[in-house]
């Protein structure tokens, strides 16, 4: 069986002319979305992704402002930066980059993010919206797995879809996102036991664990459609996914490649999550449509 590649690539560029379409409009109307990173590592990996939204931001037009507290932040202080954009007119994105500094509390900071301003779904009353079907910006990455699927015409509904992976950025709020589409979900997690007996059964399966090399060719059928959300670094600095790519083509029906997939779309969501906010902030544009 030949496998194909799911590439983000394409999805990406399509994303971002509906970034330019809606900066345009919103540019007529006067209004420049604003997109701001907070920031409080030394961590290189992590200062390399914040500056390509950072040059993804500028290309497509967006002012975006990455505020470096510095690797020894204390959790007072990100708190006061985090009020303090939440409560700036001209801030329409917020976004704040893990890792934190050791001892910070990441859970009582994401609250602080102002729904309206929280583009990558951090806040817990973004997840609860979800959860509840009411209007919310989903995490980024969550939802380019479901735009990926869309793009490549991948039924969902009534499919049993298999996630690896309980987290709040992407099995959870990506379970709540495939409900939707009625899906027949399952979360699989260090506790579920054996993964091949979850895996095995499923037509789509999507990997957000952060392991390298967990799912292999072994623990999938032919022709199940899998998603890899991983982003790990190896020693040589190469980046690979959560997926044993070599054991898993061949079996898969389609595979989304790392890097080229989720991480494409993740990018290009982000700076259309944040016109979408400015849209809905904007108090000219929410007048006109009320009227």
């Amino acid at each position: 069986m030949t496998t194909a590649t799911l590439s983000g690539k394409e999805l990406a560029g399509i994303i971002g002319q509906r970034v330019q379409q809606e900066i345009r409009s919103l540019e007529h109307d006067g209004v420049r979305p604003v997109l701001a990173v907070v920031m409080a590592t030394d961590d290189e990996s992590t200062k390399w992704y914040v500056r390509s939204i950072e040059r993804a931001a500028e290309r497509a037009g967006i002012g975006c402002r990455i505020i470096d507290l510095g690797h020894d932040a204390t959790e007072q202080v990100l708190a006061s930066v985090l009020r303090d954009l939440s409560a700036e007119p001209s801030v329409n994105g917020i976004i704040l980059q893990t890792p934190l500094p050791e001892g910070v509390r990441t859970d009582s900071l994401v609250g602080l993010i102002a729904p309206e301003k929280d583009i990558d779904g951090a806040n817990p009353l973004s997840l609860g919206r979800l959860a509840v079907g009411q209007p919310a910006f989903a995490p980024a990455t969550a939802r380019s797995v479901v735009e990926i699927l869309d793009h490549y015409a991948i039924p969902v509904a009534g499919r049993n879809v298999v996630i690896v992976g309980r987290s709040a950025v992407v099995g959870k709020p990506l379970s709540l996102l495939l409900l939707a589409r009625d899906a027949a979900i399952t979360v699989c997690h260090s506790r579920s036991g054996p993964l091949g007996k979850y895996t095995k059964e499923a037509d789509v399966v999507v990997v957000a664990a952060g392991r390298t090399g967990l799912l292999t060719g072994s623990h999938v059928s032919p022709g199940t459609v899998v998603v890899d959300v991983g982003t790990n670094v190896l020693p040589d600095g190469s980046l690979v996914g959560d997926v044993d790519e070599a054991s898993v083509s061949g079996v898969a029906a389609a595979l989304t490649p790392v890097p080229g997939g989720v991480g494409s779309v993740t990018t290009a969501l982000l700076l259309l999550h944040t016109v979408e906010a400015a849209r809905l902030q904007s108090p000219a544009l929410v007048l006109e449509a009320a009227g």
